[in-house]
């Protein structure tokens, strides 16, 4: 516990809360400075791996910063990384997951085939706001007839209530930090 404890404070400590980014009223947490420590971010990945070590087939990353520890967890773990992606960015074949945003749609794409059925999947992203890209990424592993196993990010902006979107699946979920 008090291994957790250093590694929630070291991240706290690096982790930069920008004002009204992208856009007023929001503050950004811009993980960028874990990236200029590389024993915090092995140590960032060893946690994050710890949690699904022996439970996953396959980590799914949500595009783009899911991918920075996303890719990192799955060698970790020694199992596949699988792309989650913005429509239009994958080349065919691929699977799509229309979602809602507060003003719009937006969609998600994955190569198609690249998950088994039966596989157990880790969906993977930096942060949990809303829940809708990561419900929608959840979708998008069921549509191949895999299991989502786990969802992990670094941060869950608990006041935004992401977390009770994901319920449906029945999965696990971690994350290092927790904003009130």
């Amino acid at each position: 516990m008090g291994e957790n404890n250093s590694l929630i404070q070291r991240l706290e400590k690096a982790i930069v809360n920008v004002a009204d980014f992208p856009k007023e009223g929001i503050q950004f947490k811009d993980i960028t400075p874990v990236f200029l420590d590389p024993q915090l971010y092995r140590d960032v990945i060893k946690a994050l791996a710890d949690f699904s070590r022996g439970k996953v087939d396959a980590v799914c990353g949500i595009e783009s910063r899911g991918y920075l520890f996303g890719i990192a967890v799955a060698m970790e773990l020694n199992v596949p990384f699988i792309l989650i992606r913005k429509q239009g960015k994958l080349p065919p074949p691929f699977v799509s997951e229309k979602y809602e945003l507060e003003y719009g749609f937006a969609e998600i794409e994955m190569r198609q085939g690249q998950l088994q059925k039966g596989q157990r999947v880790l969906i993977h992203d930096d942060l949990l706001a809303t829940g809708g890209t990561t419900q929608a990424a959840a979708k998008l592993v069921e549509s191949q007839g895999a299991q989502v196993a786990q969802f992990s990010f670094l941060i869950a902006l608990e006041f935004l209530q992401g977390q009770k979107r994901l319920e449906q699946f029945g999965a696990p979920i971690y994350n290092i930090l927790n904003y009130q």
